[in-house]
């Protein structure tokens, strides 16, 4: 789909949207419109009880004296509430209304009083929210019918001032195509991609600027990453980490990198400690940590970000058969720690201990935030509206939390303490892999993180309940979210470039 913007112009054919707020305030263009189409605008929307609510709708078919083929007012609630995320939703909105629309699409763009936006702010964030609702992954539907294949193929957003609205869109553009190719790699299933397959697609960043490096498993023994390798014992394909660096920061500032880490397990069966049959296929998914950090990094070298970012991925299959890793297993991380491996379906945590240990380790970054598809129990706890969020550092903790409110990805925030830490203990290793004690499953994984960042400062978001939905949302249909991509992005740009 092409989104391009210019100066206002009133179309003479295909579809327009005009905006309205609450109160049936219609904005200045939808008024002319409306007096032009001889009230006929105001009366469908009367006919429809469209109040301008946000993301409400009202459609005006075949408007006499007119060649258009439609008008649609599009709500945009109340003036002084109106903010980027509310707008974005409302360029959702108009997609998810117009997407099997054939001709053009002509969206006015008014400046808002009380709002703080500027009509080419209003417009670019409108274009960002109608492109990220327009997400499909159709590669494997070969019989698709026609009326059910989108139709919408061209979106001009009209507004003065658009050469700023094209300099506004520019960095939303590049951040969508972030949350595209983590909504890409979730999606894709797990007989296509697997560690290899992903670090091959991962490599494509290297155009961008990035530097990719891919560790296989003999580079892995030599590190001594006994934690990571245990959990692809039962795979025959090979385990790997990949290492990602973005060196965007000005050449006069030699400040310390930031690191993001995610739980790459391409298919998870729960090994040995096997998994339920039934919903078992979700676990394509269960490299979401993954796919974050991975259009993190697309998403910051596109827009060429002013900071030095390291992303790494830590890949596996865990499969289960004659090799594989078994329940009473003891196995040595990188950092000389021994775990006890009670369930080999808490194989997240593993992959993570000695991805975190290398990245400390070998980067000394400012801090850590790690991203995994970790717990059930942080779904128990907060369903599928919140992020799990632990951390080490209160700092880092509020600005993970305010970058995520700001883009609409929330995070609740859980307490690390002692108490919790020591139902980790093992009478055999330095530490068993789960709690034997029963209850807070999300408090004690991340307790057995902590144990693996060396007072580096350190986040982990449990992304378990978010990473995938099951109905549409306002900027992404149902299916892979790309959770955490916007969020870590807003981190960056708000705190750690220049």
């Amino acid at each position: 789909m092409q989104i391009t913007f210019s100066e206002p112009k009133m179309p003479t054919s295909g579809t327009l949207v005009v905006g309205a707020f609450e109160e049936n305030a219609l904005t200045p263009v939808a008024k002319a419109v409306d007096e032009r189409l001889g009230g006929a605008l105001t009366r469908a929307m009367k006919a429809a009880s469209f109040t301008g609510k946000a993301r409400q709708t009202a459609e005006l078919l075949a408007p006499a004296g007119s060649k258009l083929d439609r008008v649609l007012a599009i709500g945009l609630g109340k003036p002084d509430a109106l903010g980027p995320l509310t707008v974005e939703k409302a360029g959702g909105a108009i997609y998810a209304k117009l997407s099997k629309v054939e001709g053009p699409v002509a969206v006015t763009v008014d400046g808002a009083a009380k709002t703080g936006m500027s009509a080419a702010e209003i417009a670019a964030h409108m274009a960002f929210g109608l492109r990220l609702r327009s997400y499909r992954f159709d590669k494997y539907r070969t019989r698709m019918k026609k009326e059910d294949k989108p139709r919408l193929k061209k979106v001009n957003f009209g507004v003065k001032g658009s050469g700023a609205a094209k300099r506004a869109y520019q960095p939303l553009d590049r951040i969508g195509d972030g949350v595209f190719f983590t909504r890409d790699l979730a999606s894709e299933p797990a007989n296509i991609l697997y560690p290899a397959s992903f670090s091959k697609e991962v490599k494509a960043l290297t155009k961008l600027g990035v530097k990719v490096e891919v560790l296989g498993e003999k580079q892995l023994e030599k590190l001594g990453m006994g934690s990571l390798l245990g959990v692809g014992l039962g795979s025959r394909r090979e385990t790997q980490l990949v290492v990602m660096q973005w060196n965007g920061a000005l050449k006069s500032k030699k400040s310390k990198p930031i690191a993001f880490v995610g739980k790459g397990v391409t298919f998870d069966t729960g090994g040995i400690s096997i998994k339920p049959g039934n919903g078992m296929w979700d676990m394509k998914w269960d490299m979401g940590g993954a796919g974050v950090v991975s259009g993190l990094m697309k998403a910051l070298a596109g827009r060429k970000a002013k900071a030095n970012v390291i992303g790494i991925l830590g890949l596996v299959e865990n499969m289960p058969d004659g090799n594989a890793q078994r329940p009473g297993d003891i196995v040595t991380s990188m950092s000389g720690q021994t775990i006890e491996v009670l369930n080999t379906d808490a194989e997240g945590r593993l992959v993570l201990a000695d991805a975190l240990w290398y990245t400390q380790d070998r980067f000394k970054p400012q801090f850590m935030v790690n991203l995994a598809t970790l717990t059930g129990a942080i779904v128990v706890a907060l369903g599928h509206v919140h992020g799990g969020l632990f951390s080490n550092d209160d700092e880092l903790a509020r600005r993970l939390e305010a970058a995520g409110k700001a883009v609409d990805e929330p995070v609740w925030r859980f307490p690390l303490h002692a108490e919790y830490d020591k139902a980790l203990d093992s009478p055999i290793a330095d530490m068993k892999n789960i709690s034997t004690a029963g209850g807070a499953g999300g408090i004690t994984a991340a307790q057995f993180l902590k144990r693996f960042v060396n007072d580096v400062p350190w986040a982990h978001l449990d992304i378990a309940g978010m990473t995938w939905s099951t109905k549409d949302k306002p900027t992404a249909p149902k299916g892979a979210t790309a959770f955490g991509v916007r969020m870590l992005e807003r981190l960056v740009a708000d705190h750690y470039e220049g």
